[in-house]
């Protein structure tokens, strides 16, 4: 089995959305320009303070598998698309991956 365990330049973005509907338009928009290689969705409870006010929410937390070089791309993309004022938009590094995923990831993300 093949791994890369050196290269950090891949990474998985999370953004949270209000609906499946919000959510679905953010990931064909990152996937249509090749921002992210895919964006995996599943429904989240979050409970956060906003304005002084906690607040407990069904939400949908993409989980979106792109190369980091693109991020500031990507944020902007998230950003022109997001309903939200705030949104949630934070990497994370993959220190190892199956080095054909990786490449794919590569090849998807331009």
């Amino acid at each position: 089995m093949e791994t890369n365990t050196d290269n950090v330049q891949y990474g998985i973005v999370l953004v949270t959305a209000e609906s499946r509907e919000s959510a679905e338009a953010i990931a064909e928009a990152l996937v249509e320009s090749h921002l992210a290689a895919c964006v995996s969705l599943t429904p989240v409870r979050s409970i956060y303070t906003w304005q002084g006010e906690v607040n407990r929410d069904d939400e949908i937390q993409l989980i979106i598998k792109t190369d980091l070089q693109r991020f500031d791309a990507l944020e902007a993309k998230v950003r022109q698309v997001h309903p939200y004022e705030v949104p949630e938009i934070i990497a994370l590094p993959i220190h190892a991956g199956f080095a054909p995923y990786l490449q794919w990831i590569s090849e998807q993300v331009q």
